[in-house]
């Protein structure tokens, strides 16, 4: 065989080879419009402390536990806050009962006073009538004394009746200096009356700052009860529990970190986009995301998080050449997570749809 046969042989083998790997390479790829990415599926980490300092004396989850929201995962020694609020409980008590007898106290006042003042003015009044009753009869005895001793002293009449006449005067007198008494006195009580309004003044301060001191006793037992319910430390959402940071019988401060829980509702792909791709990646774009344990169900999410800069490959991504490639990293957060079928850790393949009027195509590889 000539060699101008051999050639022209190795020359239809190699159009035919590259033919074939362009055919492959064109049933790999996604239609224009679709971008494909894989990464591995992270989560919101919560980083779970205790607001006290206190000692565990209970751990009810370890790592790669689930758990539940509002679920107990550390307890700490709560006696001594236990007994705290038995004491804000007891003061707050006390300062109610307080409070609430004051309270009677000024009410009764804000009725008395106004009537005492009324019979304490009626009381003066009358007595200032009984005092000019008094004055008018002492002067008319004066008056009659002083005539029948003019007549006695002409014998007139006789010394006896001027005698008695002398008497009825100074009867009249003791009247008249009993009615300046009374009267002095009515005026004593009606001006302790009129201190009614200032002791109401004074009782509504008291019944106000009582007021004060049970809303203090109010606060200081809701105080102790958050302290006492902070002891219980619970998963503020439905997670993987990611590390255990204490252990049974540790002495631990307020903001130590506890556990670190990840949140299953939360989660979200990374991925890592070409820069050659990159431009037609924006927030907001849709994407669905296959995993191998369901390779026919896809998991519906969306693009919240380009990286503003860009980076080299990862290199437990793909292959060495393709590890230094400059990349972006992209976050793409899943719409929900059916029965927590999603974890973290787990790898996975994302379609992103940059192009509304292409449908759906599956990872290709």
């Amino acid at each position: 065989m000539s060699r101008k046969i051999i050639g022209s042989i190795v020359a239809l083998l190699i159009i035919l080879g590259i033919g074939a790997y362009q055919y492959i390479d064109l049933g790999r790829q996604l239609p224009e419009g679709l971008i494909q990415a894989n990464g591995r599926i992270e989560g919101d980490t919560i980083i779970i402390a205790s607001k006290q300092p206190g000692k565990v004396i209970a751990v009810n989850a370890r790592e790669g536990d689930d758990v539940l929201t509002d679920q107990v995962l550390i307890e700490l020694d709560d006696q001594v806050a236990r007994a705290r609020v038995a004491e804000a409980r007891a003061a707050r008590a006390a300062a109610i009962a307080q409070s609430e007898q004051c309270q009677a106290e000024y009410e009764v006042l804000c009725e008395e006073v106004p009537y005492s003042i009324a019979a304490a003015t009626a009381n003066v009044t009358a007595t200032s009538a009984l005092l000019s009753q008094a004055v008018s009869e002492e002067q008319q005895a004066k008056t009659e004394r002083d005539r029948y001793w003019t007549l006695a002293e002409s014998h007139s009449v006789g010394w006896e009746t001027a005698e008695q006449a002398d008497l009825r005067w100074r009867q009249a007198q003791d009247q008249v200096t009993a009615a300046s008494a009374a009267l002095e006195q009515a005026r004593e009580t009606l001006n302790l009356a009129l201190l009614g309004p200032g002791r109401i003044t004074a009782k509504a301060a008291q019944v106000a700052a009582l007021e004060a001191a049970t809303e203090a006793a109010d606060a200081r037992l809701e105080e102790t009860q958050s302290v006492l319910a902070d002891l219980t430390i619970e998963s503020p959402a439905s997670g993987v529990v990611t590390m255990r940071l204490a252990d049974l019988g540790e002495i631990v401060n307020a903001g130590t970190p506890l556990l670190e829980v990840v949140n299953l509702d939360r989660l979200y792909l990374k991925v890592y986009i070409p820069e050659i791709d990159v431009g037609k990646v924006r927030l907001g774009l849709p994407a669905q995301v296959y995993i191998d344990a369901f390779p026919d169900t896809p998991f519906a999410a969306e693009v919240r998080s380009i990286a503003s800069r860009a980076e080299f490959t990862p290199k437990e991504i793909q292959t060495p050449d393709e590890r230094v490639k400059l990349v972006y990293a992209v976050e793409l957060y899943f719409h929900e997570n059916p029965e927590h079928r999603l974890t973290p850790g787990i790898p996975a393949d994302a379609v992103i749809r940059w192009q509304e009027d292409i449908p759906w195509a599956k990872p290709r590889w």
